[in-house]
Formats: structure tokens, C-alpha cells, sequence
């Protein structure tokens, strides 16, 4: 096998520092999908016809077409529209925060549904108001259900990250890409930024472990 990994050693340190840019934008857009799927998931339970229809229709757009299609639109396509260019960064967090949401929302709503009816009923009953029962009684329970779904959300979230990639952006595929190209070797940047993947999926999986181990004792 051609393999001569010291090559690459003085690169090293420019790859280690795509962690930080690939996770200081997914932070970004995991918040933003995580607000925006709460409230769709909300106007797909409401009472207001619209309301719901909206939320759906928003749904079917962000799951039915590629989060790369997406990606693109917004940093390429909607400059042409408007005249103004969308750096890369804020390009990023606005395609995967949307498209996250419109998966986050319907995670939400099944957490929801899926809580006792009793529980809605016994609010009402006791004259609580509809935002403070959500907040307080309906949503706390829902996440206990939904916690491995969502975590498995942002997973999935953290790996398609290599996606900006295509727009330029310096995560860890695109310097990946940089060391390949200036060492005229490919394999072994992308097997180091892989097993950097890798560690990411793992510490967030062993985070979510600790945050559903810590929900069960609260019960």
C-alpha cells in the first residue's frame, strides 16, 4: 500500500483547527432548527387550520428535496435575487438549521402526541393557560420520550456537515480537501479527518447517554 502518512504531519494542526469551524456552525444551526422545529411542531397540533397546513407544507419542502440543493440556493441562488452575497458560514447555518427543523418538528410533534391526553385534560380542568401547560407539563415529559431521536438527529446533523464543503467553507472536509490537492495524496487527509468524525459522533453519543441516564433518575 502507498501510504506515507509524515507527509501530511506538518498539516496536521490546519485540519485540527476545521473541528472548531464544523462545530462552531452546527452549534449555530442545531439551535436554530431546535427553536424553529419547537414552534412548527406546535402549529402542527394547533387548532388553526393555516397554522397547521403552513407547518406542513414547510415539512414537505425541506424533507422532499437535498439539504445540498438547499445549501445551494441559499449561498448561490437567492445573491442572484436580492444582489447581495451570503457569507459561507451564515450560508451554512441557515441550510442545515432549516432543514434540521422540518425533521426536529416532526420529532417534537410525535413526542407530544404521544403524551397522556389525561395530562392536557387535567390542565384545562384546572385552568392552566395553553403556553404554560406546553412549557411546563406537556413539552418536559415529550422530551423524555424524544431525547434518543433528537441526539440522533444532531448526529446525523454533525456528519452532514462535510456538505459545506461544496460552498468553500473551511470545515474539515474542504482542509481535507486543501492537504490532498497541495500533497497530491488524498487518502490519508480524508482517513484523518474521518477518524476526527468519528470521535465527534462518539462524544456525542456518549453525551446523549448521559442526558437520558440523568432524565431516568429524575423520574
Amino acid at each position: 500500500m502507498n501510504l506515507d502518512f509524515a507527509q501530511m504531519v506538518p498539516y496536521i494542526p490546519f485540519m485540527l483547527q476545521g473541528i472548531w469551524v464544523t462545530l462552531k456552525f452546527v452549534f449555530f444551526a442545531i439551535i436554530l432548527g431546535a427553536i424553529l422545529g419547537t414552534l412548527l411542531a406546535l402549529c402542527k397540533i394547533s387548532h388553526i387550520k393555516i397554522l397547521r397546513w403552513l407547518a406542513d407544507a414547510y415539512t414537505s419542502v425541506f424533507r422532499g428535496t437535498p439539504l445540498i440543493l438547499q445549501l445551494m440556493i441559499i449561498y448561490y441562488a437567492i445573491p442572484q435575487l436580492t444582489g447581495y452575497d451570503i457569507d459561507a458560514f451564515l450560508a451554512a447555518i441557515l441550510a442545515f438549521g432549516l432543514n434540521s427543523s422540518a425533521y426536529i418538528s416532526e420529532i417534537i410533534r410525535a413526542g407530544i402526541q404521544a403524551v397522556d391526553k389525561g395530562q392536557m385534560e387535567a390542565a384545562h380542568a384546572l385552568g392552566i393557560p395553553y403556553r404554560q401547560m406546553m412549557k411546563d407539563i406537556i413539552l418536559p415529559q415529550a422530551l423524555k420520550n424524544i431525547l434518543p431521536a433528537l441526539m440522533n438527529e444532531f448526529i446525523t446533523l454533525t456528519k452532514e456537515s462535510a456538505i459545506v464543503s461544496t460552498i468553500g467553507y473551511l470545515d474539515l472536509m474542504r482542509r481535507a480537501q486543501v492537504v490532498g490537492a497541495d500533497l497530491f495524496r488524498n487518502f490519508e487527509p480524508l482517513l484523518f479527518v474521518g477518524v476526527i468524525y468519528w470521535c465527534l459522533v462518539m462524544g456525542l453519543t456518549v453525551i446523549g447517554r448521559m442526558f437520558e441516564r440523568r432524565l431516568k433518575k429524575s423520574d
